[in-house]
């Protein structure tokens, strides 16, 4: 079958991005659905239904579809994706072809799931990659040589880190601290130290305007509001640049912890590899003021933040679509050596 429409696909637990073959990266919406119980009925998608977070009746249910990169609501992410598949920038086609990105060590059970919904949701083919080997298509490394290099993507439900080398993943990682947990440690942070509740969005936003790893020049703070824990009343606080710093120290730490365990279950002729050709760092979590510098601190390795961070993954996807032949062997091939 020669096919019509060649679609790249990062499933994301924030955000979903599709690239079309021949066009690049058309659509990035987010990948949140608004659903009314009474009707049974999804009645928003995207950037609409991220509106609409801790903002809605009790009959109105925001939630994720997919989580920590597995899909969690079969039903509601069929439809979710399907709407996304119809924007007008995405022509229809009777026979498409679709490469999907996939979290590292995902179950045989969890890798069917996805090839189902996206086949469910109007696609012919669908191939799996996994995360790290996109990503580092997307970040131009040449993974065909006999050289490695280490991908640490931090997305929204996950970080995905592999040593790569050989057209393949060595060995590699799945950690359930990224964006979405920092933005758990805010908000309990909040509540505890300052007797606010604040919803995920302004975690969210707290993060974005003063998050940091490292001490930063320029000394940071940000005004937010939210609910008072004793006397339930409207509150305003200021957040200061110290004070989400200490409150990220600890889930930081444990992305250290994570590297360096993959690090040390990489062959010793890799890791040279790693420590010469350095870090590779991608996807939204990554762009954290002062992370790359903490990291190389507390690792000892070069770490680099690709061009374009936040799209280096779905861009891999494209890469693979618009030279199928090339990167087919890449497709299905999921790393056997993991690390718990």
């Amino acid at each position: 079958m020669k096919f019509k429409k060649k679609i790249g696909v990062d499933l994301g637990t924030d955000t979903t991005q599709v690239y079309l073959g021949g066009n690049g990266v058309v659509f990035s919406e987010p990948s949140i659905a608004a659903f009314n119980n009474r009707t049974n009925r999804v009645v928003a998608y995207g950037a609409e239904a991220k509106r609409m977070f801790s903002r809605t009746p009790a009959h109105i249910t925001v939630s994720r579809p997919i989580t920590n990169g597995v899909i969690a609501d079969f039903d509601i992410a069929k439809e979710m994706i399907q709407r996304f598949l119809k924007h007008e920038r995405i022509p229809w086609s009777w026979s498409t072809r679709m490469v999907v990105s996939v979290p590292t060590n995902l179950t045989e059970v969890e890798r069917k799931s996805v090839e189902d919904l996206l086949k469910e949701a109007g696609a012919n083919e669908v191939y799996l990659v996994e995360q790290p080997l996109a990503a580092a298509l997307g970040s131009q490394l040449d993974i065909h040589q006999p050289t490695a290099y280490l991908v640490l993507d931090i997305g929204a439900g996950t970080t995905d880190m592999a040593v790569i080398s050989m057209n393949g993943i060595v060995v590699s990682r799945r950690l359930k601290v990224a964006g979405d947990y920092l933005n758990g440690e805010i908000m309990k942070a909040v509540r505890e130290e300052l007797k606010l509740n604040v919803g995920e969005p302004t975690a969210e936003e707290i993060k974005i305007a003063v998050g940091s790893a490292i001490p930063q020049n320029e000394k940071l703070e940000v005004m937010v509001r939210g609910r008072d824990v004793t006397s339930g009343l409207p509150r305003e606080a200021t957040i200061k640049d110290t004070m989400v710093r200490g409150w990220l120290h600890r889930p930081l730490k444990l992305i250290v912890e994570g590297v360096k365990d993959l690090i040390e279950a990489a062959p010793p002729e890799l890791v040279g590899d790693v420590y010469k050709n350095g870090i590779y760092m991608c996807g939204g979590g990554s762009q954290l003021r002062g992370l790359s510098e903490m990291l190389k601190k507390e690792i000892g390795v070069e770490v680099k933040l690709v061009d374009e961070p936040f799209t280096c993954v779905v861009r891999g996807t494209g890469m693979i679509i618009e030279n199928f032949k090339k990167y087919k062997h890449l497709l299905g091939s999921f790393s056997t050596i993991k690390i718990a």
